[in-house]
């Protein structure tokens, strides 16, 4: 997986005894390791069973834990679960940044932007599927905070939408809708990607980054 932020949680909910740790990132507090086993065993579930059919035993048995000992760090499942779709989102949309940063054209960065977005969504398949398609499970507080994440890269992909309307490199009728079905060929990914699929996450991301280009009627400048 690939290192998160440290986890934060809202304000006026239930927090872990500890603060949650990225995903695969190196500690030596032993508590801080229960909770990145706990995130690790939730994310795994979570895609594979859904939230629904998903128990606290089955958490606690993938981190090697007492189904008790899930509510020593977190007050519920749907902590969890909030835990995992945050830090997501947040690591989502600072990549999506820096891919927009990177770039210097529209044409550019939207390339950039759909390329690496993908190869997250393929290298973090599991991870990416809990937070594209379990969010609406959350609390509506939880929810909230999730959905305004995702207005915010939204947002960055409209903008460069409409900075290549205005330049001229891109013909888009409409930057909303546009950015929405870029986003949906992107977070399809987490829905069919299997690690027995043969190709690379770099040649996924180069064919979606090709199919951006021609929705927006820039196929030329692959």
């Amino acid at each position: 997986m690939l290192s998160f932020p440290p986890l934060r949680h809202a304000v006026n909910v239930p927090q872990p005894t500890t603060t949650p740790p990225a995903p695969g990132a190196r500690t030596s507090d032993p508590d801080a390791s229960t909770v990145e086993r706990l995130l690790q065993a939730a994310a795994h579930a979570f895609a594979d069973k859904g939230f629904h059919a998903t128990t606290t035993r089955d958490i606690a048995s993938g981190a090697g834990l007492s189904p008790a000992g899930v509510y020593v760090h977190f007050g519920s499942k749907e902590e969890l679960l909030f835990a995992l779709s945050r830090s997501g989102h947040e690591s989502a949309l600072r990549l999506l940044r820096s891919a927009i940063a990177d770039a210097s054209t529209p044409a550019d960065q939207l390339v950039t932007a759909m390329a690496r977005f993908t190869e997250w969504h393929v290298e973090q398949y599991q991870v990416a599927r809990v937070v594209q398609y379990e969010h609406h499970h959350l609390t509506p507080e939880h929810h909230a905070e999730v959905l305004a994440l995702r207005k915010e890269m939204d947002s960055l992909v409209r903008d460069v939408l409409d900075r290549g309307v205005a330049d001229g490199s891109f013909s888009v009728d409409d930057s909303a809708d546009t950015a929405l079905a870029l986003l949906s060929i992107v977070v399809d990914v987490a829905r069919w990607y299997s690690p027995t699929i043969r190709r690379t996450p770099a040649e996924i991301g180069a064919t979606n980054a090709a199919l951006a280009l021609r929705l927006v009627g820039a196929a030329h400048r692959a």
